[in-house]
């Protein structure tokens, strides 16, 4: 149960480019450093199918429930900077990258700030979003009313579980 001084957030991480599974532990070890923040739960890693941009190599998912005594803004600033320590390059929308953390959720908080627009405005179109998502929080209530379980198709041959991941 998060405190009256936590919020509790979903966050989406993807890796497309180098050793993907290190990339997204370097940045979950860089999350959980990080003051006011705890990482609550995460769930498997899935091989996925780029969407938008097809022709580049397949992503590793995977989605993380945190809780953080942060400002929404401020955990962007940090998962931006993280994106940029791992070598994310933003010149290509949708293309190749080390990595990709977006903010999905962040408590029931909605900003359509072209910044920080939350619920994340694609999040219940993306099976590489909401597969995951169904393993740490089945039943949250999504932006369009659906539970996550509803939403999700965990028979979407794009979306492949591939393995576990390990913080200790």
């Amino acid at each position: 149960m998060a405190s009256a001084s936590e919020t509790t957030c979903y966050l989406s991480l993807g890796s497309n480019l180098g050793d993907r599974a290190e990339n997204l532990l370097t940045a979950l070890r860089r999350l959980g450093s990080l003051a006011g923040v705890r990482i609550e739960r995460l769930s498997s890693l899935y091989d996925t199918t780029p969407v938008g941009v097809t022709e580049q190599p397949r992503f590793l998912n995977m989605v993380a429930e945190l809780r953080v005594q942060l400002p929404a803004r401020e955990l962007l600033a940090a998962c931006q900077r993280i994106e940029r320590e791992l070598g994310r390059d933003r010149q290509q929308r949708w293309g190749p990258r080390t990595l990709d953390l977006d903010l999905l959720l962040y408590g029931k908080a909605r900003s359509d700030d072209p910044q920080l627009v939350l619920p994340h405005p694609r999040m219940t179109e993306r099976q590489f979003v909401l597969v995951p998502l169904t393993e740490i929080a089945p039943d949250l209530v999504l932006p369009d009313g659906r539970t996550v379980a509803e939403a999700a198709d965990p028979r979407d041959p794009n979306v492949r579980l591939t393995g576990q991941v390990c913080l200790e």
